[in-house]
């Protein structure tokens, strides 16, 4: 028996990467800047778009730029383009708890 391979339909997306000297989730930008907006962040329509974004984001990476870079999935609802995935929508917005500047084991 074979199965027929299913195809996702394409989602619009976006390259999402941690900066190399902060760590902090970073998108790239059309003009190649990786910023922490998602609103800022080129967003690829197409198939062939998403795979030219990609490898732009990996050379990112092997300059030193970023690492993990990767696309995600993004809808722009009214103007406002957030992350499709709960995971990377938090990833985006930042910790969902209140981080402490002093946390952390204590020191004597």
């Amino acid at each position: 028996m074979t199965r027929s391979k299913t195809t996702k339909p394409f989602q619009p997306s976006v390259a999402i990467a941690n900066d190399l000297r902060t760590g902090l989730v970073v998108f790239r930008r059309a003009d190649g800047a990786w910023l922490p907006s998602v609103g800022d962040a080129e967003i690829a329509t197409t198939r062939e778009a998403a795979d030219a974004l990609l490898a732009r984001a990996r050379a990112d990476h092997d300059a030193g730029r970023v690492v993990e870079p990767t696309l995600i999935g993004v809808v722009n609802e009214k103007g406002f383009v957030r992350p499709l995935e709960l995971r990377e929508l938090i990833r985006a917005s930042g910790p969902t708890i209140l981080v402490s500047s002093n946390a952390g084991p204590e020191h004597p």
